[in-house]
């Protein structure tokens, strides 16, 4: 009998995941020294803290009447799809983690339908039991009608519900009666997921995810699924064209709380870490060399969506960057291969750029962010979704999104989408909020978030998932409003900008240094225009009265880095530094632009 239990946590974005984790592992009594108030523990990367999601998935493990709880975080978000389908491959059950008030949300659904399809057994965690106007009961009914409609089993239908907050931590079977501690999930995990089968035999290891460390180089992480892998045994290594290569094993961890344990031997149904392996993927099986058995390879989701990354070949190249040349980025995007399971990289005709490919703005945008802290300058050009033909047919990733507005705003909502060549497929209401489903391009979905939440004045709840390829929908109608673009290199001046504001809104503030061909702002109508934002004031000793007054200048408009690559055109690019994020035409020159235009 092993007293070992694998169990997935699965939860929509910001449903309360990680508190809940942080929150085991306090009731393991990992960490009670020196953890601070109020600070994950999980999410220890500073993006992920920053924004609030869960990027790379985690494993830790609890010990807790004399059982080991092997917990695998997964991110809730679908563009980190690639993360999620591998990291289930290691689990027999899943803890199913609802918000009381929103209930299961469409990225729920996603990682859901995976852990269904994979037959695993679900325990249902309904979270923030203490937020004013929640619905558990109801919630707990909407959980069991989307199993339904999953084609959950029978035995997967009759899933145990557990109530409670994971924030005040405490957890209960019953949400009117609060407990002191949060032992009831873990109680639940020990009755109702079923231990890992013991397989004996030849050892077999499918490796599920990959770690890095600057020391030992790459870490292969998986489950166990036959037979016991030691320390110094020497394997064979089975790639994805069936070729099989002798390699050793070094060293053999464990995970015990956040970090790892070195042992010697580890059996069928626990989690483990390699170390040793040379030249491995994910999907490989490590087996005996002589009589090599492979496990089934793990399929990963296709990346939807394409952007070209190149060098900052820009007037301002190199003035707070440490990693500028071909070499480096071309080195760190092979590095990021190596990790990032969804991403594709490819070359283009030019020597200095490339297509990367990935599964969403955010995807690539987190990718993007992390080289940037890291100090490398590049230039992103605009987001396009991968076009595939299909039966002679062009065809187009199809997405589906669902946006929750308070009903005044709705109308303009299915408007704003439409337009986009959204299909409206459900619309319910759930108290005073209106729940809408829409199947619509991906190419819809780049540069609609802003629009939504400046039309329903920050109201509005909206996410998507990818859906399949359908036939290709038409022209969508993108930003029309042209450019200001700057003439000449120099440094803005409050003056010229004053002077220019009944031209459109500006992105640069005054004393702002800026070059030929960089965009200063957006047009108030269609079509670009070329600024002068460096002209100063004559200082002449001529005054008139009434024509001095104070230059009065609205406040610029300030890009994120998601919504400045989702809002340039085709010839424009997004330039990231580690301190700016600029944008500006693909070529600077204005003769030269408009030859190309004409061309």
């Amino acid at each position: 009998m092993q007293k070992i239990r694998n169990v997935a946590i699965i939860a929509h974005v910001d449903h309360g995941k990680t508190t809940l984790v942080d929150k085991m592992l306090l009731a393991g009594n990992l960490f009670r020294e020196n953890q601070n108030a109020g600070e994950l523990i999980l999410d220890n990367n500073d993006l992920e803290r920053e924004r609030g999601i869960t990027i790379l998935s985690k494993n830790v493990s609890i010990k807790y009447k004399d059982y080991k709880i092997n917990i695998i975080d997964t991110p809730g978000h679908a563009d980190f799809g690639g993360e999620v389908e591998r990291v289930l491959n290691m689990a027999d059950g899943c803890l199913l983690l609802v918000d009381a008030f929103e209930g299961p949300m469409p990225q729920t659904r996603f990682v859901l339908q995976k852990a269904i399809q994979m037959g695993l057994k679900p325990v249902v965690v309904v979270n923030k039991v203490d937020k004013p106007n929640c619905r558990p009961e109801e919630v707990n009914e909407m959980v069991f009608d989307l199993m339904c409609n999953l084609d959950a089993t029978e035995d997967q239908l009759d899933f145990p519900t557990i109530y409670g907050s994971a924030k005040q931590n405490w957890m209960s079977t019953s949400w009117q009666k609060p407990t002191t501690d949060i032992t009831a999930v873990l109680d639940a995990i020990i009755k109702y997921i079923p231990e890992p089968k013991v397989i004996e035999g030849d050892p077999q290891m499918l490796i599920t995810s990959l770690d890095y460390s600057n020391y030992v180089g790459r870490i292969a992480v998986g489950r166990v699924h036959r037979g016991t892998i030691r320390e110094g045994m020497d394997v064979g290594l089975v790639k994805k064209d069936g070729t099989v290569v002798r390699q050793r094993i070094k060293e053999l961890h464990t995970f015990e709380g956040m970090a790892r344990k070195k042992v010697h031997e580890v059996s069928s149904g626990d989690l483990c870490a390699i170390v040793g392996l040379d030249d491995f993927e994910i999907g490989d099986t490590i087996t005996l060399y002589d009589n090599p058995e492979s496990l089934p390879r793990i399929a990963i989701d296709e990346p939807t969506m394409s952007m070209t990354f190149t060098i900052n070949d820009s007037p301002f190249f190199g003035q707070d960057g440490k990693y500028v040349t071909t070499r480096h980025i071309a080195d760190r995007l092979i590095r990021e291969l190596d990790k990032n399971l969804a991403l594709r990289v490819g070359r283009t005709e030019k020597e200095d750029s490339w297509i990367v490919y990935g599964r969403g703005v955010l995807h690539l945008s987190i990718l993007i962010e992390t080289m940037r802290r890291e100090g490398y300058e590049l230039q992103v050009g605009q987001p396009q979704v991968i076009i595939k033909e299909i039966d002679g047919v062009k065809c187009e990733p199809v997405e589906l999104l669902s946006i929750n507005v308070p009903e005044e705003y709705s109308s303009k909502i299915i408007d704003m989408v439409t337009r986009r060549r959204g299909e409206m497929v459900s619309m319910t209401t759930q108290n005073d909020r209106i729940h809408i489903e829409f199947n619509i391009p991906s190419r819809g979905i780049i540069g609609l978030r802003g629009n939504v939440l400046t039309g329903s004045a920050g109201e509005a709840i909206m996410s998507h998932r990818f859906l399949e390829y359908q036939p290709w929908k038409g022209d969508i109608e993108r930003r029309t409003n042209g450019s200001l673009i700057a003439m000449e290199n120099g440094t803005a001046y409050a003056y010229a900008l004053d002077k220019l504001q009944d031209r459109g809104r500006f992105f640069i503030f005054p004393q702002e240094e800026v070059y030929a061909g960089q965009i200063v702002g957006e047009n108030a109508k269609e079509g670009d225009i070329v600024v002068n934002v460096t002209k100063s004031k004559k200082l002449t000793n001529t005054r008139a009265s009434g024509s001095d007054d104070k230059a009065r200048i609205i406040p610029p408009i300030v890009f994120s880095l998601e919504e400045a690559l989702e809002y340039i055109k085709e010839d424009e690019y997004v330039e990231v530094t580690p301190h700016n994020i600029r944008l500006r035409k693909i070529i600077l020159d204005e003769t030269e632009r408009k030859r190309a235009n004409r061309s």
